[in-house]
């Protein structure tokens, strides 16, 4: 990759991996569909300003708001609706170790919608990091119990990876048709914020607000960072390297959110633990190398 790709690649990484954190001042008193209503619109309405300042066209062909649409319920609607469905049922290692699947459905959509060739290094490197993440999360692995709900959980958070994969590849389109990614993730925060207001309608979601500095604080962190400036960096990564290769941000971010972790909440490091850092940092190499 070059200097620019490394930048965005480390951003996003960063930037996702430090949401985990900010995420658990969010839970509580909010339903958490309704927190990320809040955290789409705010993103929507901040993103739509700053591309009024700065000059950067919204007004597109009906045809691209298709596609921008598509985008919006796949990346920011049903992903998200699927993950907190998900995370009712498993533990966020679990769902962790599952997301780390974007990585392959990448592959497989970017082969199938945009005839991108599969690059055999690339998919080795994405084994070797998923053996890195299962070997992060082995304690939680260890514990899960084949029940209902567990399977459940399962299936709500497949769904969330293959519909997060296809939003991948629509916004790699949307980058290949030369619109701005500021606009881009405008409308598609725009159109998630929409599909997820109908869901939160028609399953009978409170709209509730927590007046808590931690909460407010949080929320407009994960809408300025999480979301405009992590995504948008991540769609213009989709636009360099493709999304076989953006994808292997899933890998790390895990990573990133334990040493958090560590730092902020006492994590204890095991040597499993160690090893999986390492495999995963190694297959992220091997995938990334020229």
């Amino acid at each position: 990759m070059n200097q620019t790709s490394v930048f965005l690649y480390a951003s996003t990484v960063l930037i996702w991996g430090s949401t985990w954190i900010a995420i658990t001042f969010q839970l509580g008193e909010v339903d958490p569909l309704v927190s990320v209503i809040y955290r789409m619109a705010l993103a929507s309405v901040i993103l739509f300003i700053w591309c009024k300042l700065r000059g950067i066209p919204l007004a597109l062909k009906l045809g691209n708001h298709r596609f921008l649409a598509a985008q919006g319920v796949c990346l920011f609607g049903i992903n998200y609706w699927m993950i907190y469905w998900s995370e009712t049922y498993l533990p966020s290692g679990i769902i962790a170790v599952l997301f780390s699947l974007i990585v392959f459905f990448n592959i497989i959509n970017a082969r199938i919608f945009l005839q991108r060739p599969t690059d055999l290094k690339t998919v080795i490197g994405g084994i070797i990091g998923l053996s890195g993440i299962c070997m992060l999360f082995y304690p939680e692995l260890t514990k899960l119990e084949s029940s209902a709900g567990a399977i459940k959980g399962a299936l709500f958070a497949l769904v969330a990876v293959f519909s997060a994969s296809l939003g991948n590849i629509l916004a790699t389109r949307n980058g290949n048709a030369g619109i701005s990614v500021w606009a881009i993730n405008a409308w598609g925060t725009f159109y998630g914020t929409v599909v997820l207001m109908i869901i939160a309608l028609l399953t009978g979601a409170t709209f509730a607000y927590d007046n808590s500095v931690e909460y407010t604080a949080s929320l407009v962190y994960l809408s300025t960072f999480g979301t405009i400036l992590a995504f948008g960096a991540y769609i213009k990564l989709l636009i360099l390297i493709g999304p076989e290769k953006a994808g292997y941000s899933g890998l790390l971010c895990p990573f990133v959110a334990i040493i958090m972790s560590t730092i902020f909440e006492d994590y204890q490091w095991t040597g499993l633990a160690v090893i999986g850092f390492l495999l995963a940092a190694f297959g992220n190499y091997l995938a990334m190398r020229k």
